[in-house]
């Protein structure tokens, strides 16, 4: 009996330690990581690029995680950051099991045949106060089988990523304050140009990626010149370049960053830095929601400069190639963003007519008065999405970098019929291939050959533009740069490359924005259409 029980006993633990020995094993300077092995891939989850930002690091610079010995499990995703739990009923909504503080981890997805592979790092939207990095709808697998590291990293968000206030700036070296989230997308970048080579990635070609506040992430980055030379190509789908508060000065109809956040401390009962660091992190997040707070990049003067617009007119960002697009019904998801509607069309163009004065006829030649929910629709979409798009490329392009530009323009039936068509983030299923792991309320994409076939072209391209920076795909159009002939690539029903999209869109919007920036008290975001403020011609502008 003692010898059967100690066969039995032996075999079970021999059972238990085998998977263990085949485990793979990533040696980074950092400290030995044990992930576990998907197929042809090796996944490794839930690793730290940055000291817990807890106590006396709640609001400062994100310090580096501290190296360790031994082997350090990699098998669990970390928590995501502190967040307000999704609305109910969105078809965003995808809370995650775990939220703390503790929350910058990054997670790997590797191809198993090691070797000097493109790196893309994914960095999520969530409107720089929501999201993580694990998310199901990006996991890297897919595009990892193309032949690139995905790297997915998580960033504090909210009031604890993005406060600005004049004690933090005393404190700082620099006399500066917020821009936490995005200080963390660096230090994760920094640990990447560290560390990647143990998975088998080149640290001489990362792209930086990311949809909506990804996306505007990735302008920031950009803009950075902390960033300069961290990543070597940059994709942004539905960026955003929007006007953002400056440190200590109002500006563009903006409060200065410092105020907000006396504001909040003030709102919160917080007579100091001391007494906001001393408040939980989970009330500290409600409290801002309830108090209006919306999180944006600080010019600072020192990770930010000056204006997204400004610094790309100076010619001043990253010199990398860029492949940048948006979704042809953003809005469609995102009504909040848009304003009352006029009570008919006559009252819509009279509306536009004094706002937009001599620019009128261009803008309701676009958005005309005959059927004003969908000019309206059309009308934030291009202001915030489409004219980004556009000036991406067209900014990227005189810096003598190859530009990209796509026009989303995909439904099927879950969405076309809840008017949902082409909604905004509709394209990241078939980016990373996971139309199977979206969030509950998401429209479901049918299981066709057609769908599978759109996924199968649009990962091709991202993975071929994040090793090479060209986006080419098996059995699909070439796609040509921007150039001078403004080329584009739509994906509908299939992908199609054009010239000229939305032609007269861009110039109007850049006009209007130009209009905006001169005039200096009004923001460009969503206020646009009948909810724009008059715009008067300026010297510089159109």
């Amino acid at each position: 009996m003692r010898t059967m029980f100690f066969g039995v006993a032996l075999a079970t633990m021999l059972a238990s330690a085998a998977p263990a020995a085949t485990r793979p094993v990533a040696a980074t300077p950092a400290g030995s990581l044990e992930g576990e092995s998907q197929g042809e891939l090796d996944i490794f989850r839930g690793i730290p690029f940055a000291a817990p930002p807890v106590g006396p690091l709640r609001w400062r610079p994100p310090a580096p995680a501290a190296d360790w010995q031994g082997i350090r499990p990699a098998r669990e995703f970390g928590a995501a950051c502190v967040q307000p739990l999704p609305r109910p009923g969105s078809i965003y909504a995808d809370a995650p099991k775990r939220m703390s503080e503790d929350c910058l981890v990054l997670d790997v997805w590797a191809p198993k045949n090691r070797g000097k592979l493109p790196v893309l790092v994914w960095i999520h939207g969530g409107s720089l106060f929501a999201g993580y990095g694990h998310e199901a709808m990006f996991d890297g697998a897919r595009l990892a089988r193309q032949g690139v590291i995905v790297v997915t990293i998580n960033y504090r968000l909210g009031i604890l990523g993005y406060m600005a206030h004049p004690g933090l700036s005393a404190e700082s070296g620099d006399g500066v304050s917020g821009n936490y989230g995005l200080l963390d997308q660096i230090a994760a970048l920094r640990w990447v140009r560290r560390n990647i080579a143990a998975f088998g990635g080149d640290a001489g070609n990362v792209t930086v990626a990311g949809e909506s506040a990804g996306a505007l992430s990735t302008t920031y980055l950009m803009a950075a010149p902390p960033a300069r030379g961290l990543f070597h190509k940059a994709i942004a789908q539905s960026a955003y370049l929007v006007s953002m508060p400056a440190l200590r000065t109002a500006t563009h109809g903006m409060p200065s960053a410092e105020s907000e956040g006396v504001r909040l401390a003030t709102a919160m009962g917080a007579a100091d830095v001391a007494a906001l660091r001393a408040i939980p992190a989970e009330t500290l997040v409600q409290k801002a929601t309830a108090a209006g707070y919306i999180p944006w990049g600080t010019v600072d003067g020192k990770t930010l400069p000056r204006q997204l617009v400004d610094t790309f007119d100076r010619g001043e960002q990253a010199p990398v190639p860029v492949l940048a697009g948006f979704n042809a019904g953003e809005i469609r998801s995102l009504r909040f963003l848009l304003p009352p509607a006029p009570a008919n069309g006559a009252a819509y163009e009279a509306t536009i007519r004094d706002r937009y004065r001599d620019l009128s006829d261009a803008f309701l030649r676009l958005y005309p008065s005959g059927d004003m929910a969908q000019s309206m629709l059309a009308t934030t979409r291009d202001a915030m999405y489409g004219w980004t798009a556009t000036r991406l490329a067209i900014r990227q392009t005189a810096a003598g970098q190859r530009s990209y530009l796509y026009f989303f323009d995909h439904g099927y039936p879950a969405a076309d019929d809840n008017g949902l068509h082409a909604f905004h983030a509709a394209e990241i299923p078939y980016v990373f291939g996971t139309a199977a792991d979206m969030p509950p309320a998401w429209p479901k994409v049918p299981d066709t050959p057609r769908e599978r076939a759109l996924s199968r072209m649009m990962t091709g391209y991202w993975a071929s533009f994040a090793r090479t920076g060209t986006p080419v795909a098996p059995d699909a159009p070439d796609w040509k740069p921007y150039g001078e002939q403004a080329n584009f690539m739509a994906f509908a029903q299939e992908a199609r490359p054009g010239t000229y999209l939305l032609p007269n869109m861009y110039a109007l919007h850049e006009a209007a924005t130009c209009r905006r920036r001169a005039a200096g008290d009004q923001p460009w975001n969503w206020n646009t259409g009948v909810a724009s403020p008059v715009l008067v011609k300026a010297a510089p502008c159109q």
